[in-house]
């Protein structure tokens, strides 16, 4: 009896250590050496003798990667400064290992300068992280409470990723700010401290929306907006119905809580994703998120009157459905929506409304 195995190409072989994460080795020497640096390590490939060097190279980029990917360890070294140094210092000792060990081989040399610089690029995020972490709760601090500014490990890990659990990068800070209100002017203060701003919902989602793709990114969740109103009767602008049963409800606010609210005025809530329990309504906006009752009654979009954002200069951005069918949007020739600017510091129009067609 014969028997045949495989063997792991170099393509997917698995050398650098600690990496459990969906990233090849791959990815991940291109995050820390370019293209050119992977280039180089396959071109040196068949030169290895012992392979020591190249165990020694992949350590580097491992103790990198762990870190880089571990909130907690990250948090650790920013606390000891004789720890970070010490770390820094066996990682560029271990590159003039290789060196002594090259040969003055000149793709070798080249693949260790890069290695080098991307040593002293890795000490230089934890330090500005530092001084990122002191900007950021300097400023934000007068404009929500210091509890609602999280830099701890578990909050960082919790917002790194959604449903598709892709993780890119860990988020600078998660705000938990405690009203609408103070969103504005967060979303100002971040932009002049040239922060990335990733808005969350309930993390439910399957395309990634809510992923940090950046290390300097600061993810607003607003599950502390779960305002839910009585069902009324309003009259819509210009609708073709005169009156609808309405909600008004929150960003933050649960999808089956909105649900719970309608059926106890007898009514039926339109938007029933499988993740109700945990999605919020701003996520099932900025998603369009449906569910197996839009078949009948359409997706989140159908079923909004009007909805309030802050745009990226910190203003109000608010849009008003016209002429509502109170049914599915395709089934209309033409659909409008008027959209209003306001200032959040004086309270006046910023421009004319428009009106989208």
């Amino acid at each position: 009896m014969t028997a045949s195995s495989t063997s792991p190409s170099a393509a997917t072989l698995r050398e650098i250590p600690y990496n459990y994460t969906s990233f090849s080795d791959r990815e991940i020497c291109v995050r820390y050496l370019a293209s050119a640096g992977w280039n180089l390590i396959s071109q040196l490939r068949d030169q290895r003798q012992t392979g020591q060097s190249a165990r020694m190279l992949f350590e580097v980029l491992g103790d990198m990667w762990a870190i880089d990917r571990n909130p907690y360890i990250q948090d650790d070294l920013l606390d000891n400064s004789k720890r970070r140094d010490a770390l820094v210092s066996a990682l560029h000792h271990r590159i003039e290992q290789i060196r002594l060990r090259g040969n003055d081989n000149t793709e070798v040399l080249e693949l260790l300068a890069m290695a080098s610089s991307a040593v002293d690029d890795f000490e230089n995020r934890l330090q500005r992280m530092r001084t990122q972490r002191r900007q950021v709760t300097r400023t934000l601090r007068k404009l929500t409470h210091p509890d609602n500014i999280r830099f701890d490990g578990l909050s960082r890990v919790s917002h790194v990723t959604d449903a598709t659990d892709w993780r890119v990068e860990l988020p600078l800070a998660v705000l938990t700010p405690d009203t609408e209100a103070e969103l504005p002017a967060l979303v100002r203060a971040c932009a002049d401290l040239d922060l990335c701003i990733v808005p969350r919902g309930g993390g439910t989602g399957y395309t990634g929306g809510a992923i940090p793709l950046r290390d300097n990114a600061v993810v607003f969740n607003l599950e502390k907006l779960q305002s839910i109103a009585q069902v009324v009767t309003a009259e819509a602008p210009n609708a073709l119905s005169s009156e609808f049963a309405t909600v008004e409800v929150g960003a933050g606010a649960v999808t089956r809580r909105v649900a719970e609210q309608a059926d106890r005025a007898g009514l039926v809530f339109a938007v029933d994703p499988t993740s109700w329990d945990a999605s919020t309504i701003g996520g099932n906006i900025a998603m369009n998120a449906g569910g197996k009752k839009a078949v009948l009654w359409g997706t989140t979009i159908d079923n909004l009157l009007s909805w309030r954002m802050v745009d990226a200069q910190g203003d109000w951005l608010d849009v008003t459905r016209l002429d509502h069918n109170g049914e599915k949007i395709h089934t209309q020739s033409l659909v409008q929506f008027k959209v209003s600017r306001t200032s959040s510091i004086t309270g006046q129009p910023i421009a004319e409304d428009r009106i989208l067609e």
